[in-house]
């Protein structure tokens, strides 16, 4: 890999290579000016760039997001379901990691007739955050998005009562936040988007990191698990050097809320497996999420 400093050059890959099997893609940005919440200066934005064996560049990874942005890309309109989800990359929150956690998980949704929608959210932690809890920022940058997917879901082929999330690892806990506080919008509304509801409809978490607090096996204090909590499907590995308790505390406390949740805890699979052909039971989860879409009723087409 080789660091990439240019923000041009990261914006030219990434739009190169983004969802290539979708015949529609849109990058807007996620605010309509400053986004809210920045504490201090950001460094540069830099990418991570890595060669693929077929000799295509992929940008690896980012960091510095300053300016945050949504990459939409809708599937072929024959196979559309007007189902949309938003993804969030991991990287700890310091990182996103671009290619594996982001772009091939756009392609796979586009090839079952969801629209993708990459969050390129802000990390690392701004300068004044709390050590002790989770960025913020990252949260309002994922209900921000919630709200512009629901708001624009007319135009771009979306049912606005199936619009989900799904996260990777420190992802994966921001998608947990956001299914868990869908009625405590982290900024005050900005324009016309934030008219829209910025509760997902449904949370797909992936190996989710933060979830319990630290030493316990407790729900994190901002992961605020209630009956009016959307359904949730989780996939983990058990030698997991996250661990996997985290997704099993939140399914337990779904359980005794009743809200209705799968959960998946492999064997092995280690962590970070994304969409990785590994050969291991841990790389199924992609079918068993789309078994779990359509036996819920949600991934349908309707007319």
């Amino acid at each position: 890999m080789k660091s990439v400093s240019a923000c041009l050059v990261a914006l030219i890959i990434v739009q190169a290579t983004l969802c290539t099997a979708g015949p529609t893609r849109t990058t807007l940005d996620v605010w309509p000016g400053k986004a809210p919440g920045e504490t201090g200066p950001v460094a540069a934005e830099q990418a991570k760039t890595a060669t693929q064996p077929d000799g295509t560049t992929v940008i690896a990874s980012l960091t510095n997001v300053a300016k945050p942005t949504l990459t939409v890309c809708r599937p072929e309109a024959a196979k559309n379901t007007g189902v949309a989800v938003l993804v969030f990359p991991g990287g700890g929150y310091t990182h996103l990691a671009w290619d594996h956690e982001g772009e091939q998980v756009a392609r796979w949704l586009n090839s079952i007739g969801v629209t993708a929608a990459v969050l390129k959210y802000r990390v690392p932690r701004r300068e004044g955050t709390p050590k002790d809890a989770p960025p913020v920022q990252a949260l309002m940058d994922a209900q921000r998005t919630i709200s512009l997917v629901r708001s624009n879901a007319g135009g771009w082929g979306v049912d606005p009562q199936r619009i989900g999330v799904l996260g990777f690892s420190a992802g994966g806990h921001l998608a947990a936040w956001a299914a868990t506080n869908g009625g405590r919008r982290a900024y005050e509304p900005v324009d016309a988007a934030d008219q829209a509801s910025c509760r997902p409809d449904f949370a797909v978490m992936i190996y989710p990191g933060g979830v319990v607090k630290r030493g316990t096996t407790e729900l994190a204090a901002e992961i605020r698990v209630t009956p009016q909590t959307p359904p949730c499907f989780f996939a983990h590995a058990g030698d997991d050097r996250v661990s996997p308790e985290n997704s099993v505390a939140m399914y337990l406390a779904l359980k005794r809320a009743g809200v209705a949740a799968e959960l998946h805890i492999y064997a092995s699979g280690g962590h970070g497996f994304g969409l990785r052909p590994t050969g291991k039971p841990a790389a199924t989860w992609p079918q068993r999420c789309e078994e779990w879409l359509r036996s819920t009723g949600v991934l349908v087409r309707r007319s």
